[in-house]
């Protein structure tokens, strides 16, 4: 298996661990406000099907690609730090770029829930950088074998 192949292959794995995660979120009630899917989807004036398919897309086209780049550039990094890392850096973007542009400020701040939103979606992106970069690891390791 070819590094981008397994890395979008890891992408999908961890996409599903953040969505499993995200699904518990949202049954315990905890802030219900925080629905990245929903935000994603009036964001795109589309269904929360087309924001679950936007989601997923992300996770394994765009983090598949930016973690072999990454692996690449970085190669004898670990690559569950590379995918940790990676993963701060696309919060970063989420929380400066994205937040804003869907309507709720800077790090969520016109979400009106102090640093929670920020605070959970970084342990988030951090969880799923750690799913990313184990498994990529696994993955390209295995067929380098």
């Amino acid at each position: 298996m070819n590094k981008l192949l397994a890395s979008m292959v890891a992408g999908l794995v961890a996409t599903i661990v953040l969505s499993i995660l995200m699904m518990i979120k949202s049954s315990m009630g905890i802030m219900p406000e925080l629905n990245v899917i929903k935000m994603l989807a009036n964001y795109l004036n589309a269904s929360m099907a087309i924001g679950w398919l936007v989601h997923f897309l992300i996770g394994i086209v765009a983090y598949g690609i930016a973690f072999t780049i990454l692996h690449q550039l970085v190669p004898a990094q670990k690559p569950v730090i590379l995918g940790i890392a990676l993963a701060v850096i696309f919060w970063l973007i989420m929380m400066i770029v994205l937040m804003p542009m869907m309507g709720n400020g800077m790090f969520a701040i016109g979400m009106e829930l102090g640093p929670r939103p920020a605070i959970a979606t970084l342990v988030l992106h951090i969880i799923f950088g750690f799913v990313l970069g184990y498994t990529a690891g696994r993955l390209i390791s295995r067929s380098a074998a």
